[in-house]
This record gives C-alpha cells, structure tokens and sequence, in this order.
C-alpha cells in the first residue's frame, strides 16, 4: 500500500515537474532562477514519502506563483519606475518648501526646470528683459477722494490703458492690517508640513487650497513657490473653513479681507468712473454686484533658489478677475510685460499693486488692458506676497458693456462667467493669456 502511495506521488511529481519546467521555458526571461530550481529540487527528491510531499507542493507554489505574476524584469523595472514616479509626484505636491526642509538643495530639481526660451536671464543683451526697474503709474487714494479727483480719473485711465498696472498710495488699510497679514501669512508656510498638508488638495473649487504651481497634477514644469489659496465673501460663509493655525490666522486675515474688499471697492467705483461711461443708475446697479461678488484671496511663498535662472515663482499668466489688489514685502520679484521687455516692479512700502484682470479687460471691450506678469525668485532671501482678487459673483456672467460698443468698435468678447474659466484651466496646463484669447470674436 506505501509503495502504491510512493509511486502514485512520484507520478504526481513527473507530471508537475513537467508542467513546471515548460512553464519556466516559455517565460525564461520572466523567471531565469527557476531551472536551476528545477535541478535542486531534482537532486533533493528522495523515495521518501516526506521529501515528495515537499517538493510537490513547493513546486505546485511556484507554479502558481509564475501564473500569478508573470512579470519579465523589464516590466518589473517599469513599475518600479512608475511607482517611483509616483512617489516622486506626492513629494512635489507636499511643496517647495517641504523639499527645501528636507535637505540643502544646491541644484533646481528638474521637473522645475523650465525650457531654454522660457527661463529668466541675468543677461540683457539679446534677451528680452530690461536691467532696470520699471516705476508704474502712482494713484494717491487720498487725491483721488479730494477735489482733485478729475485729475486722478485721468490718471487711472492713462495707467490702466497704457501699463494695466499701477501702484496705490496712501489708502485706508492700516498699516498694522498690512504688516499682520504679511506676518501672518509667512508664519502658516513656517508651520510644519503636517498642518499645512491639512489643506492641500487638486479640488480648485475647494473654499481653501493649499498646494504648489498652477496645478501640479497637469502643469510640465513645476512653480517655485507654495500658495494658499482662501474664498474671502461672503465672509461668515468661509472663515469657519479657514486654517485654525496660526492662532490669529483667522482674525489678522478676516480684518485684511474685509479691508481689502472695501478698498477694492472704491477702486472700481472710480474705474468705472473713468470708463466714461456710467450714469448713477447704472452704476449703482453695477456697484451693487460688485458689493455682493466674490473675493479669492492667494498668499504666496517663494523660497530662495540654488539656481534662479532655470526657474520661475510663477510663469507668464494674466488674472481672471475684475482686479487685484497685490500685497508684498520688500523683496522683489513682480515682473511686468512693457513693451514686450519684463521689467521688475520695485515695491514701495505700504503700497497695494493693482493690476487689470481678463474680466476688466472684456467689461471695457478692450480699451483697458489685462497684462501679462510673472514672478521671479533669487537666491538670497525668500519672498512673501498676498494677492486679493476681485470680481462678480461667481454665478454672474461678464459680458462687454453695451456703452462701450457701437458700429466703429463692435463687441471684441464673448461673454464668460467663472466656470467656463474653472473648467478651462482645470482641463490644461494654463499658458500666458490663453483664456482671455479663447473669449475673443475673430
């Protein structure tokens, strides 16, 4: 009976080992170890029912084992490669910061590397950058609610059509507001990754986002810079989502919002003054979409670069909105496109930047003009700024003013609201003004 036994698994073993070693044949490549197995497990087979019961259910493993995971190492390479590359993706989307954190970088990480035509250069000659400080058009706030308010209109006027910049003096945000929102905000990029990993997410519609680049699942080249983004108005709506960290977070970026806004307001109020074309009921009405619109408010960190020439805080790109109210500490970095040269904007303390948006520029069929701008970062000290951004309510739809198109300046827009930009830039990499493009009429 034990020899009937013996000779029933020695069969059983024939039979296994047979399929076994065409299976490793016809993957040799796959599995290179498994006929030099084979032979072992050969020399190791004794008559002894012990030793066959073995090497048959090892050799029955391994054969399943090859059917289940019939992986050659070049394909094992592969994934090893893509699960690195993943890796790799989840590290980029943690920040600049957070790469800078992990060790001393002496060298710009190559998915931030920009192609040779799109880097910034040192070098003026043949390139298209000016070595020297472009000084932008200078609105006093206090002239412009005084008796010399004519003369400031046309001064806006002549800013927003001919630089779509200008500087903004002697406003009424405080100057504690300005140096608590600045201090506030370099404080959240100094919290560790934990607490800002709170917030990160590629949900673009999210009422806070923190993250990197433009979006950093689509964009080619990575941003040298950290953001967080925060839905401002109404602000009882928004603020409970806000981070709790720092502490005064909340009520130091509140106070600025809500400053912010009143000062944005005002501003437009006398743009669409020195558009020449609304009469009180009309502006009226108008002002009172702008009181109920919407406010996204982008506090910015800029890490110090090993290498600033390979890369940019922020590539060339143009705002979506009516208009933004840029806030900045005393490092530069703004660059504006004039007359086809970046020339750096040199801050002035206390001052706002403020800069026409798409949305303006379609509201005004064209007359007043959405610049492009990008940032660029230095190796020597980090940057901090906060961009507030202004528009209509999200679920309006903007539209050229019908006082601003007649037979010799026919409408130069479609019209547009704010998911048709949403779902533009979330379906590409954003490049320059090509949303605003996209509205024109041919």
């Amino acid at each position: 009976m034990e020899m009937e036994m013996e000779m029933e698994l020695v069969l059983q073993f024939r039979t296994l080992k047979l399929v076994f070693f065409k299976t490793c044949c016809s993957s040799l490549p796959h599995f290179s170890f498994f006929p030099s197995l084979y032979i072992h497990i050969n020399i190791f087979i004794s008559l002894t029912p012990i030793n066959l019961l073995f090497s048959l259910s090892l050799l029955h493993y391994l054969l399943l084992l090859n059917q289940a995971d019939p992986m050659s190492p070049a394909m094992a390479l592969e994934q090893r490669s893509k699960s690195d590359a993943a890796e790799e993706q989840i590290e980029y989307e943690k920040g600049v910061k957070h790469l800078c954190e992990k060790g001393h970088i002496r060298a710009v990480p190559k998915k931030y590397i920009l192609p040779v035509a799109d880097r910034p250069t040192k070098s003026v000659k043949g390139s298209n950058v000016l070595n020297q400080n472009l000084q932008l058009p200078i609105i006093d706030f206090a002239e412009l609610l005084g008796p010399n308010r004519p003369q400031v209109l046309q001064s806006l006027a002549n800013a927003c059509q001919q630089y779509g910049f200008f500087q903004l003096v002697n406003h009424c945000v405080s100057d504690d507001v300005v140096r608590n929102m600045i201090d506030v905000s370099g404080r959240f990029f100094d919290l560790p990754l934990e607490e800002r990993v709170k917030y990160m997410t590629t949900d673009m519609g999210a009422p806070v986002r923190c993250g990197t680049s433009f979006s950093q699942t689509k964009d080619s080249v990575l941003c040298w810079r950290d953001f967080l983004k925060l839905l401002c108005h109404p602000l009882p709506d928004f603020l409970p989502h806000w981070p709790l960290s720092p502490l005064d977070f909340r009520k130091v970026v509140g106070s600025y919002a809500e400053e912010s806004r009143h000062l944005f307001l005002v501003v437009m109020e006398a743009i669409l003054e020195s558009l020449g074309i609304m009469e009180k009921e009309e502006e009226e009405s108008v002002m009172k979409e702008f009181e109920n619109g919407s406010q996204m408010m982008v506090a910015n960190f800029y890490p110090r670069c090993p290498e600033p020439e390979l890369t940019l805080g922020i590539p060339p790109h143009s705002d979506y909105g009516f208009l933004t109210l840029l806030l900045q500490d005393d490092v530069a970095g703004l660059q504006v496109q004039y007359q086809d040269k970046w020339v750096t904007v040199q801050p002035i303390p206390n001052a706002f930047v403020v800069n026409v948006g798409d949305h303006l520029e379609i509201y005004s069929n064209g007359k007043y003009k959405s610049i492009l701008h990008r940032v660029v970062v230095n190796e020597v000290k980090s940057r901090v700024s906060v961009a507030s951004l202004h528009s209509l309510p999200f679920n309006c739809t903007v539209k050229p003013s019908p006082k601003l198109i007649d037979e010799a300046n026919p409408k130069r827009y479609m019209d547009t609201d704010f998911a048709t930009f949403l779902a533009y830039v979330s379906s590409q990499e954003p490049n320059k003004k090509d949303f605003l493009e996209s509205r024109k009429l041919q």
